[in-house]
């Protein structure tokens, strides 16, 4: 049920970026959550859960030191590349660099608050 939910943020976040951030194009001509924009922004979701299951890993494992060395900071450029690699494998999304970075941005904010806000239970905040 926790990754169903998770699933379903992802794509709201994904849609708004998509949206919103000046850069990004939806080459389906969909401009809401119409027929061919619903399923545009399901398979962004797919495509962004699977890149951050199998890259995402390695690529935070591999800059481990930068990240640990820039107190978090860093982890912008790893969701920069991961949110890049979604939107060139994405059907009918097209976005710059800067929108990617831009949109990076934004999930990894609201992806916190998120996670703030509605976290596990049992599990403890950090001090």
């Amino acid at each position: 049920m926790h990754l169903l939910i998770r699933f379903i943020v992802n794509a709201i976040i994904l849609w708004l970026v998509i949206s919103f951030v000046p850069g990004f194009h939806n080459d389906a001509g969909a401009t809401g959550l119409g027929a061919y924009g619903f399923w545009t922004i399901f398979w962004l979701a797919v495509i962004f859960g699977i890149v951050n299951a199998l890259i995402g890993p390695i690529l935070r494992l591999i800059s481990a030191p930068i990240t640990w060395l820039t107190h978090g900071l860093f982890q912008i450029v790893i969701n920069w590349i991961l949110l890049a690699i979604t939107v060139h494998f994405a059907p009918h999304v097209r976005g710059t660099w800067l929108s990617a970075f831009i949109g990076a941005v934004v999930i990894m904010i609201v992806g916190t608050l998120i996670t703030m806000i509605f976290k596990p239970e049992g599990q403890a905040t950090a001090a």
